[in-house]
């Protein structure tokens, strides 16, 4: 699990991958979860879950940043 801090470190094009990739990731451990109806380490899909929210959180920060600078 990553603080929110050590993304907004990153470029947008940065997180977007790593979005890219969290998303890719719980969509396999997802699967495994169907298809063995049990995984080894449940609490990591959690955690995959609350970087995914981080990373949207941070790219909206970015976002209206971007347009609270242009408009001054």
């Amino acid at each position: 699990m990553t603080k929110a801090s050590d993304f907004r470190d990153q470029t947008v094009d940065e997180l977007n991958a790593l979005l890219n990739d969290k998303r890719r990731d719980k969509f396999m451990l997802l699967n495994k979860r169907q298809k063995e109806k049990k995984i080894d380490k449940p609490h990591e899909l959690r955690n995959m879950r609350k970087d995914i929210a981080r990373i949207l959180t941070v790219l909206s920060q970015k976002a209206s940043g971007k347009k609270n600078r242009e408009a001054k």
